[in-house]
């Protein structure tokens, strides 16, 4: 079993800060907009993970987060995943070049056209987070149609608020 962590940051304006995965070689995510995160080390709780990863990523140290659920991915080739889901509002620092993509502040409306064009799991995942406070009911039943139709056979995934 494996924890990860993923983070959508809001700034003052609204938008949200998202990663273009395009930068690495034979990457899962490649091409898709998520947020921030990544894999827990030994012994470090998500809190923790979310905080390193977002610092390692953006150059922001966040300062105000909110854990928002959990995702558990089930399957039957790879390991059992928990994926930590985090919304922050209050961050210090300046935003750098990221090894992994590239990184841009997306307005709800833009971020809304990149998700459903994309139509990936990882969009998916942030309309969760970014949404559940407002409709969380009705986005998690159609997530989880979104989750079958995206070709992720033998596998499973729960949702906790």
């Amino acid at each position: 079993m494996k924890n990860t962590t993923l983070c959508y940051i809001e700034n003052e304006r609204g938008e949200y800060l998202m990663l273009h995965r395009v930068k690495k070689q034979n990457d899962l995510n490649h091409d898709k907009w998520i947020g921030v995160g990544g894999k827990c080390e030994e012994g470090e709780s998500p809190e923790e993970c979310v905080c390193r990863e977002t610092l390692e990523e953006t150059g922001l140290t966040l300062t105000h987060m909110e854990y928002r659920g959990i995702v558990t991915f089930i399957s039957d080739r790879y390991e059992t995943e928990y994926m930590h889901l985090f919304w922050a509002d209050g961050f210090t620092g300046a935003l750098r070049e990221c090894d992994e993509g590239v990184l841009e502040w997306i307005s709800k409306e833009k971020l809304r056209q990149i998700l459903v064009f994309a139509g990936a799991l990882a969009g998916v995942i942030c309309i969760f987070v970014i949404w559940q406070h407002t409709s969380y009911g009705t986005i998690l039943a159609a997530g989880c149609i979104c989750f079958i139709l995206t070709g992720m056979a033998g596998s499973a995934v729960h949702y906790y608020l």
